[in-house]
């Protein structure tokens, strides 16, 4: 299931309204540098299996959808596990939850793009969008 980590880290730089483009700007901010990994399990294990870096000319605010977006690129390393979890990380603020290559999979909260072919080198894209209307609901007031 995916969750949310930090927002409140984040947001405690900011005093006021916490609007969607604010949200946005500070993530923004907050995202820049930031990377997204994904892990597999293998015997109770958590296991790399890619750590993408985040395509800093993709990281825009749609003021109409109230929508922030990123894409990010890397490389598989490992492909010994199928990817189960991702974790999106910024600065402070995070995003984690359950993963598939499979369509359509219960309790899945982010399907990999299908440049994830599981073969080491090949580079992996993935785009994240998130609803800057549902976090600005989410942040707590000073």
């Amino acid at each position: 299931m995916k969750q949310i980590h930090g927002l409140d880290t984040v947001s405690r730089s900011h005093c006021g309204l916490l609007s969607p483009p604010v949200i946005a700007n500070l993530l923004i901010d907050d995202l820049a540098g930031g990377y997204c990994e994904i892990y597999g399990d293998q015997d109770g294990q958590r296991i790399l299996l890619t750590k993408l870096d985040l395509l800093p000319t993709t990281l825009a605010y749609d003021p109409f959808d109230r929508r922030l977006s990123w894409s990010v690129a890397g490389p598989i390393l490992r492909n010994d596990c199928v990817p189960l979890t991702y974790k999106m990380q910024g600065k402070q603020f995070a995003i984690t939850g359950r993963c598939s290559v499979i369509p359509k999979v219960c309790g899945v909260d982010l399907y990999l793009h299908r440049s994830y072919t599981g073969i080491i080198g090949d580079t992996v894209r993935q785009r994240f969008t998130v609803s800057t209307k549902e976090l600005a609901t989410l942040c707590k007031p000073l």
